[in-house]
This record gives structure tokens, sequence and C-alpha cells, in this order.
């Protein structure tokens, strides 16, 4: 019988990127005026942010594959936690960037690992459904974080919210190293870095991971355009409050939920294909819809979220098949192909929040025009998945 974590770590230590990525997104606006820095300067904290999940989790994917979910797993915790005091005492944005893309680099093995130990324990249609239901439960972090970052903005200060983190790291290195089991039933030799990139390369000449990871790096790409211009939008072009920005962004984490509650329970009825294609059609509908309301109805808050619910939906249920889907394509190198996947979805992701940071003027057209392109990418991907797999 598999060993099989438990459904409350796999949460936890899954949400720990993302938690961390959003705790410090209302705070942005403020942190230009605290640090003297442009605009530009501080989106980089969000945007290398990207970019160090994306390095980190070619590193741990293929690690892992090598040397085992579990030790891989407490190295990048460690340098999690490492980064996290170092950002909760950084003395410039500067300072701050560089921590925050080594916290980036260490919290993201959560991410990859659990991908990873879930498909070593699940067939690739259950898979799909079991990471749903993490995904679901997860997705109460990013609910959480902007409130809780809106919050210590407003009394404590930024840097508590850094130190929350470091709590929450603690905490799973702790249950990691008590309460994990290994699940990578046999380690996958590999020769140095040539062998690592063997495997990278392996992956990418098959042509249905090629496009499932352009499908999940458009989809995605859609919700990190949001997240990178968002913060601006509210703050400065609408003049609300950070506390708003983490209001309002509670209802897309809901839609996220729910999305990802359907996947989990259609997903081995319907099939990840079925089930992406789906997805894929919402989200595309939530962007477009996003585009056509500021420029009809510019400067409202609600109508500003409202599409960014939609695409919260079909995000929560699209990613987990898209996912399962992608490292089912060969299930011995799952660890590297979550590794893969992952890193160009945040690489992706990270050159989205950078576009935004360029073109966003403040009314959110920008914004909207980004993710409503990256909606479009994401179905001509889909045409191509369903050309190589037919």
């Amino acid at each position: 019988m598999k060993p099989t974590p438990a459904t409350w770590l796999l949460v936890a230590m899954t949400a720990i990127g993302p938690f961390t990525m959003q705790v410090l997104v209302p705070s942005l606006p403020r942190l230009g005026e605290q640090f003297g820095a442009s605009n530009a300067a501080v989106q980089l904290t969000l945007t290398l942010y990207l970019a160090g999940v994306a390095l980190g989790q070619m590193f741990y994917g293929t690690a892992s594959d090598r040397f085992g979910r579990r030790p891989v797993l407490l190295v990048g915790l460690a340098i999690y936690l490492v980064a996290t005091l170092a950002a909760a005492s950084a003395q410039s944005i500067g300072g701050l960037a560089v921590a925050r893309v080594m916290q980036a680099m260490g919290g993201c093995a959560g991410m990859v690992l659990g991908r990873a130990m879930i498909r070593d324990v699940y067939p690739r249609d259950r898979a799909a459904s079991v990471l749903a239901y993490v995904l679901m439960a997860m997705s109460a972090a990013p609910m959480l974080a902007p409130l809780l970052g809106a919050w210590m903005d407003a009394t404590l200060g930024w840097r508590a919210g850094m130190l929350i983190c470091f709590g929450y790291g603690a905490l799973v290195a702790a249950a990691t190293w008590f309460r994990l089991p290994e699940t990578l039933a046999s380690p996958t030799p590999m020769a140095g870095i040539a062998g690592v990139l063997r495997a990278y390369g392996g992956l990418l000449a098959v042509p249905e991971f090629r496009w499932l990871g352009a499908v999940n790096c458009c989809t995605s790409g859609v919700f990190f355009a949001f997240m990178g211009g968002a913060p601006f939008v509210v703050v400065q072009g609408m003049g609300r409050s950070p506390q708003d920005y983490a209001y309002a962004f509670v209802g897309v984490s809901v839609a996220f939920m729910a999305g990802s509650f359907a996947a989990g329970r259609l997903s081995m009825r319907l099939g990840s294909m079925r089930m992406i294609s789906v997805a894929l059609a919402i989200t595309t509908i939530g962007a477009v819809a996003g585009l056509a309301l500021v420029l009809l109805v510019p400067g409202s808050l609600w109508l500003f979220f409202a599409p960014m619910a939609v695409v919260g939906f079909g995000n929560g249920m699209g990613q987990p098949n898209t996912i399962a889907a992608a490292v089912s394509v060969r299930p011995t190198f799952a660890g590297t192909a979550s590794g893969l996947i992952g890193a160009l979805q945040m690489g992706f992701g990270a050159a989205m929040t950078a576009l935004v940071g360029v073109i966003e003027g403040g009314a959110g057209i920008g914004t909207m025009a980004v993710m409503a392109a990256c909606g479009v990418g994401g179905n001509l991907a889909l045409r191509g998945v369903r050309r190589v797999t037919v």
C-alpha cells in the first residue's frame, strides 16, 4: 500500500507560496512611499517573486525525482525561513526584492512536491480530482492573505506580515519532519546537470506537454495580470484603500474555491480534457467581459472585480486538470514535470505582471487588455492539444 500524505499537510505546504505572495500585495502602493521608490521598482517585488518561484520549481521537481520528495521539501522550507527573516528586516526596496526572490525559491517547494506526491499516489483523473480538492482548501490562503496583509499594513506595518509568514513556515517544517511520509517509490538516477537538461528536453519534446504547458501559462497569465495591476488601479486609480482591495479579492478566492470544488466532483466523470475546455471558455469570457466593463463603466470597484470572479472560477476548475494531465505525460518523471510546468507558469506570470506594470495607467484598461489577450492565447493552445491527442 502506497504511503498517502495527510490532506491537511498537502494543503498547508502547497499554500505557503501563494500566501507569501499575496500577503504583501495590498502594501505595494505604500511600499513606494516608504522606500521612496517608483511603482515600477515596487512592482519588481511581485515580478521577481514570481521569477523566483519559476526558478525554484525547476530545481525541486528534478531533485525530488532523484533524492525523494521529503528531504527536498525540508531543504526548501529551510531556505524559505531564512529568506523570510531577511525580507522582514529589509531596509531598501532592492533588499526586499532580493529577499522575496529567495523567499519564493524556498516557498515554492511545497507547490511542486505537493503536486508530485499526489501523482505518486493516484492515477491521472483521480489525481486531478484530489488536486482540485487540495487547491480548493488551499485557496483559503490567497483569500486570507490580502486581508491579513491589509490589516497589518494599517496597524503594525508590512514587516509584521513577513513575521507571520515565518511562523507559518516553521509550523509546516515541523509537520513535514514529523508527519510527512516519502511517496516516491524509486528514485530516478540523473547524471548531474546534463541529466536534468535531458529530462527537461525529453518533456519539451512531447507535443502534448508543450501545448498543455501553453494552456496553463495563458490561463494563469490572466490571473497574474490582474494581480499585478489591480492594487494600483484600486488604490491609485480609484482612490480606495488597501483594505478595499483585500475585501474585494475575497470574492475572487471564493470563486476559485468553487471552481476547484467543481473540478473535484466532475473531473473523474468528465475527464481532464473536457474539464480543461469548459474551464478555459469560462476564463476567457471573464477576461473579455472585464475589458468591456472598464471601457464602458470605468471607476467601479465591484464591476472591476466581478469579471475576475468568473476568471477565478475558471482557473479553479481548469488548473488541477491541466497540471494533472501535464504531469501524467511521463509518470516516471512526475516531479520533473511538476517543476517544469510550474516554472513555465510562473515565468509567464512574471512576464505578465511586468507588462501590466509598464502599460497600466490606473484605469484598469491595460490590466484587462493583457488578461483578454491571455485568454485568447489559451484557446489557441487548446487547439494544439486537441491536434496532438486525437
